[in-house]
């Protein structure tokens, strides 16, 4: 039962087949489970490669199950078109193309497999990855506001400066009168005289203006804190949003790249493997030598060849020789005089007739 369905997996003719030893239904069950084993590989590795796509098993499972039949049946006509002959060039330039396919059915196979083996180092470095995007991000999304963050910054700074540099007139109007009380300055007279009270005067309203200036530039510098604040809220809004579009960045093409970023020997190695393996069914065709199954195809072949050779042929004769009788045919009637004669009274009494109608048509008319 194995045997038999392994020899359709072959696509080899079971009812010639049959009439062969057992050694050569062996040879065509063994190539048989090359091609099915090969499928099997094939819906395995595309069923990895999908679910890395869609994040769906059942998703991966039917797709990947697509795949494999799709691969199965071009193995399958793969083998079966080959044809033993006694020329190997022959036969080789007749595989030339499916091998060719065979090729590139191996890439698309090895690389999800490839990407499931060295899943770990591809992991790690689409981390890397992904921490240099998210510092990029950042980076990006800084430039957006920190330029009016920093000229925020710079205003809160200006209101400083002039409540400082307005802190610092004031004070010195306030050493100014004290050094006058005391005389150590100004009049040199010990006491608060009316200079002293001048000069004390202009240091209270000074000291008005100052505490005028502060409450003002607080209420401002207040007013711009709260803006730095939404600013800051903004850019940590939009890092946490786009977030979630870097830890995403874990799709089949991004594993495809970081797989290309790991030394290339292994990857190498593991491509020839399934390029052996999608080959194996048609080198197998190729060496193996010419058994009953290949001369018992090839006569039947020949005998179908024949048999429409002959039928093509036979039609070709017919229709000739059919044509000749039938010019020969018309030959003869033409030069029959009773026929001319025939043909000619029958005119003569159309013509009759054709007259006669018109002659009514136009008493009629009348």
């Amino acid at each position: 039962m194995l045997q038999r369905f392994f020899i359709f997996c072959s696509g080899a003719d079971t009812e010639i087949l049959d009439t062969c030893s057992n050694g050569e239904r062996n040879k065509y069950a063994g190539i048989g489970a090359t091609v099915f084993f090969t499928a099997v590989m094939a819906f395995i590795a595309s069923g990895y490669a999908l679910y890395t796509v869609f994040d769906n098993i059942y998703t991966a499972i039917f797709f990947g199950l697509i795949w494999g039949l799709l691969i199965f049946n071009l193995d399958r006509y793969i083998v079966s078109t080959i044809k033993k002959r006694d020329n190997f060039k022959g036969e080789l330039l007749q595989a030339a193309p499916r091998i060719v396919l065979a090729l590139i059915i191996a890439v698309v196979i090895s690389k999800p497999l490839e990407m499931k083996i060295f899943e770990k180092e591809i992991n790690q470095v689409l981390l890397e990855e992904k921490n240099a995007m998210t510092l990029d991000n950042k980076e990006q999304l800084a430039l957006q506001y920190t330029p009016k963050i920093e000229s925020l910054n710079q205003d809160i700074a200006n209101l400083k400066g002039e409540v400082a540099t307005k802190e610092t007139e004031t004070n010195a109007l306030y050493d100014t009168y004290i050094s006058e009380a005391e005389g150590t300055a100004g009049t040199g007279l010990l006491g608060k005289g009316p200079v002293y009270e001048e000069k004390r005067e202009k240091h209270d309203a000074a000291l008005a203006e100052l505490n005028a200036l502060k409450e003002t530039n607080g209420d401002k510098i207040e007013n711009i804190e709260a803006q730095i604040a939404a600013l800051q809220s903004d850019y940590n809004i939009a890092v946490a949003d786009s977030q979630p579009i870097i830890d995403g960045f874990d799709g089949l093409m991004a594993r495809i790249n970081a797989l290309g970023k790991l030394p290339w020997f292994p990857s190498f190695f593991i491509f020839l493997l399934f390029l052996a393996i999608e080959t194996a069914p048609i080198i197998a065709k190729l060496l193996a030598p010419k058994g009953e199954y290949d001369y018992k195809f090839e006569e039947q072949e020949s005998v179908v060849a024949t048999w429409v050779t002959q039928k093509v042929e036979q039609r070709k004769l017919l229709l000739s020789t059919d044509g000749e009788i039938n010019q020969q045919i018309y030959t003869d009637i033409k030069n029959e005089e009773e026929l001319y004669r025939y043909k000619k009274q029958k005119a003569e009494e159309l013509l009759r007739l054709q007259a006669d109608s018109f002659h009514n048509v136009q008493v009629k008319g009348l």
